[in-house]
């Protein structure tokens, strides 16, 4: 019983970290990767599409990118998309895919981006944390209904609070590989 809450628990702050490493994988730096666009959605034939789903995308090089859809018919949709999006980029058409150069960021922007992640990776380790005080909430109540010890609650106590340690310095070295990152130049 208390193995199945410690797994349990385990397994949604791994799904924390794993959230919040694709969060910040959607915030923008100096180089242009295709992760950036993983949020952005395109009309397609009047359903918002993925535009992963929609076309490939190529790294010409470090700043910009070549987005070929699968369906030319698809090409204004992909470009106002990405024109209507919040990455701050003018996308190029030349009929048959997109270009997109990414402009160099401003010391001001790479400010706002760090404090952006920041905040997610704060959010991320007050899910971590949530999570251990609701996996702490069931094993007190199996205590009072006299399921386990007073000692086996105080392992499993110990348990969850290694595991909360290790789960919160995995987003804390998320967010460190992601400021260097956004600061490099």
């Amino acid at each position: 019983m208390i193995a199945d809450i410690q797994k349990d628990a385990q397994n949604k702050m791994q799904q924390t970290v794993d959230h919040v490493r694709e969060d910040l994988a959607t915030i923008r730096t100096g180089r242009a990767h295709p992760a950036m666009f993983s949020k952005i959605q395109a009309d397609y034939y009047g359903a918002p599409t993925p535009l992963q789903q929609l076309a490939t995308f190529t790294s010409t090089d470090p700043r910009s990118l070549l987005i070929t859809p699968f369906d030319r018919s698809a090409i204004a949709g992909i470009e106002k998309a990405i024109r209507d999006s919040d990455l701050g980029v003018n996308p190029s058409n030349d009929g048959n895919s997109i270009r997109i150069v990414m402009p160099e960021l401003t010391e001001e922007r790479r400010k706002e981006y760090v404090k952006l992640a920041r905040h997610k990776a704060e959010e991320a380790r007050v899910a971590v944390r949530n999570v251990r005080r609701h996996a702490m909430d069931q094993l007190k109540k199996l205590q009072k209904e006299g399921e386990i010890g007073e000692d086996e609650l105080s392992r499993a106590e110990k348990a969850m609070d290694a595991s909360t340690k290790k789960f919160v310095d995995s987003v804390d070295e998320v967010l460190k590989a992601k400021e260097a990152e956004l600061s490099e130049i």
